[in-house]
C-alpha cells in the first residue's frame, strides 16, 4: 500500500467521524497549547530577570555587610546584627584593587520630602557621582552628583523624574530648593524617566551625597557597595581582590558577601528552568490523557471497523499494513491537534504579553519542537494495542462479524 493509499484512507475515515475526531483533536490541542503557554511564561520571566540585572550595569560586583550564614538570607537586610558595619573607608579600600575600574558605596533611608507647601515620603539614596555610570543613569536636565572627597558633601541633590512633577508640577525644579528631612538640598538635576528595576523605581527617588545621607540618617554604616570590573573576564580577580581587602580591613573575618551579576543570573536561570520543565512536565500530562482518549476510541473503532478490516485482509493486505492504517491515522490526528495546538498557545502568549507588555513573553524553541513531537510519539504508541488487535483479526470471522 503506497503512502499516499494510506493518507487518503486515514483522511476519509477522520472525516467519516467528525465527533471522534474534535474530540481527539480538542484533547491534543489542549495538551500542546498548555505546554507552549506554561513554557512562555518561564521563559518570559527568565528575560524579564536578566534584563533587569541587565539594566544595573555591567560587569557588577555587590558586597552587602554580613555574611549569608549568619545574617540567614539576605545578609544586611534582615534585622540581625552583622560582625561588623560596612564602611566608607572599607569601600574606599578598594581602589587598590587593579581589576576594579569603579566603585559606588550606598546608603538608602526614606524621608519626607518638601517643596513650599508640597510634599511627599520617598526613598533617599545617598552615594557619589560614580553610581551614574555604574547603573547607566541617564539625565534628563541639569547634571548628576558632582566629583570629589566623598567624606565631604555639598547640599545639592538629583530627584526623579516623578518627583519632580509631583513637587513643582509644571515649574522648572533645577535650582530650585528642597527640604528632606531637617536638611536642604538645590536640585541640580533631574534623571530621565526609566521605571522600575527589581523592585526600584527610579523615578520616584532623592540622591544625596553620601556624607550628607550620613547625616540625615545618622549613621556610618554603608548598605552595600556596588563594584564594577575593568571587564568581564576581571570579574573573578576583582570579587578576590575585594574580599581580601575588607578581610585584611576587618582583622582577618570574611564578615562581608560579596556577589556577582552573572552568579546571581546563573541562580536564577537554574531555578526557572527546572521550574518550566516541572510544570511543563505536568502541563504535558494531558497529551498522556489525549493518547488514552485515542487508545480507547481506536479500540472502539477496531470493533466497529471488523469488516472493513476483514475487507482489506481479504483483499491481501497484511497485518503490518493494517497496522500502518491505524498509526497514520493516529498521526493525522496528532498532527491536527499539534498544530491547533501552537495556534491555539501561540494565542494566549499574546494575550497575556498584552496584558503584561514589560515581560517579553515567548516560547522556547525547544517547547516548540517537544510540545508536537509529544503529540505525536504519544498517539502512536497509544494505538500500538487497537492497532496489534485488528491486524490479528482473521478475515472470515472479520466479515461475517463474528
Amino acid at each position: 500500500m503506497r503512502v499516499v493509499d494510506l493518507l487518503n484512507f486515514a483522511w476519509r475515515v477522520v472525516r467519516g467521524s467528525p465527533a471522534r475526531t474534535l474530540l481527539i483533536l480538542l484533547a491534543m490541542g489542549i495538551g500542546v497549547a498548555a505546554v507552549v503557554v506554561v513554557t512562555a511564561l518561564g521563559e518570559g520571566a527568565r528575560l524579564y530577570i536578566a534584563n533587569q540585572f541587565g539594566s544595573l550595569g555591567s560587569n557588577l560586583i555587590i558586597v552587602l555587610p554580613g555574611r549569608s550564614e549568619t545574617a540567614g538570607g539576605m545578609p544586611g537586610v534582615l534585622v540581625g546584627k552583622t560582625p561588623r558595619d560596612l564602611t566608607l573607608e572599607d569601600a574606599l579600600a578598594l581602589k587598590r584593587s587593579h581589576a576594579v575600574r569603579r566603585f559606588a558605596p550606598l546608603i538608602i533611608g526614606a524621608g519626607d520630602v518638601r517643596a513650599g507647601a508640597r510634599s511627599r515620603e520617598t526613598p533617599v539614596l545617598g552615594s557619589t557621582a560614580e553610581l551614574m555610570d555604574i547603573r547607566h543613569m541617564e539625565m534628563a536636565q541639569g547634571r548628576f552628583l558632582p566629583e570629589g572627597d566623598p567624606r565631604h558633601s555639598q547640599p545639592v541633590c538629583v530627584i526623579g523624574a516623578k518627583v519632580a512633577s509631583e513637587l513643582f508640577g509644571s515649574r522648572p525644579a533645577l535650582g530650585e530648593w528642597v527640604r528632606v528631612g531637617d536638611r536642604r538640598f538645590r536640585v541640580i538635576g533631574i534623571m530621565a524617566t526609566q521605571g522600575e528595576s527589581l523592585g526600584t523605581n527610579s523615578d520616584e527617588i532623592v540622591i544625596v551625597p553620601l556624607a550628607a545621607a550620613q547625616a540625615l540618617f545618622n549613621t556610618e554604616a554603608l548598605f552595600r557597595v556596588l563594584v564594577e570590573a575593568k571587564s568581564r573576564e576581571q570579574i573573578p580577580d576583582a570579587k578576590a581582590d575585594v574580599e581580601e581587602i575588607i578581610r585584611l580591613r576587618h582583622e582577618g573575618e570574611r564578615d562581608v558577601t560579596v556577589i556577582t551579576q552573572d552568579a546571581v543570573l546563573a541562580t536564577f536561570d537554574r531555578i526557572l528552568n527546572a521550574l518550566t520543565l516541572t510544570v511543563a512536565s505536568i502541563a504535558a500530562i494531558s497529551l498522556a490523557v489525549a493518547g488514552i482518549l485515542i487508545m480507547n476510541v481506536m479500540l472502539i473503532a477496531v470493533t466497529q471497523r471488523r469488516r472493513e478490516i476483514g475487507l482489506l485482509k481479504a483483499l491481501g493486505a497484511t497485518g503490518q499494513q493494517i497496522r500502518l492504517v491505524f498509526f497514520t491515522e493516529a498521526m493525522l490526528l496528532a498532527s491536527g491537534g499539534a498544530v491547533a495546538g501552537l495556534a491555539v498557545g501561540e494565542l494566549g502568549r499574546s494575550i497575556v504579553a498584552q496584558v503584561y507588555p514589560a515581560i517579553p513573553f515567548q516560547a522556547p524553541w525547544w517547547a516548540l519542537v517537544a510540545a508536537p513531537a509529544t503529540a505525536v510519539i504519544t498517539a502512536v504508541l497509544f494505538t500500538l494495542a487497537p492497532a496489534r488487535r485488528a491486524a490479528m483479526l482473521d478475515p472470515v470471522q472479520a466479515l461475517s462479524r463474528r
